[in-house]
């Protein structure tokens, strides 16, 4: 069978063939047929999930390689936009006390709930909440303290 689907183009012929053997392989209880019966299913799944792969293949846009060289922009690219702003969150962060900055990340990164952030921190609800104003009240003060900085 996987001669038959790599025969008919597939890009990765032995993972549709895991494919089709765990998708046989929850239909052997009802089976019927014997050997015949077994190959002619095995087959028709085989061919169902080529179908599949083609019609993902029709949908997916044509892809074009990237070459520097013939990157145009002179701007600095969106990518790296983001790294400097993440490094910029980091450093803003580190300005916190450990259990702020806990209670940040799992409530704003993670987005858990206060209920579920109070059991991991082994704290109340109320704590967390407290917590949680107080760590963003002094992120928002560090970032006025910064952005004045910036502009002097």
């Amino acid at each position: 069978m996987q001669g038959y689907l790599k025969a008919r183009g597939l890009d990765d012929p032995e993972a549709v063939t895991q494919d089709v053997f765990l998708a046989f392989y929850s239909r052997i209880g009802t089976l019927t047929g014997g050997l015949q019966g077994a190959k002619s299913l095995v087959f028709s799944i085989a061919h169902a999930r080529m179908v599949d792969h083609y019609r993902r293949v029709e949908r997916r846009p044509p892809l074009t390689p990237y070459d520097p060289r013939h990157d145009g922009r002179t701007t600095p690219s969106a990518e790296d936009h983001a790294v400097e702003r993440t490094a910029g969150a980091e450093a803003m962060l580190a300005g916190l006390s450990k259990e702020h900055q806990e209670v940040l990340a799992l409530r704003v990164v993670a987005d858990l709930s206060i209920d579920q952030v109070a059991a991991i921190m082994g704290k109340s609800a109320g704590a967390i909440k407290q917590l949680q104003r107080r760590a963003l009240q002094n992120l928002k003060a560090q970032t006025l303290k910064r952005n004045q900085a910036q502009h002097e």
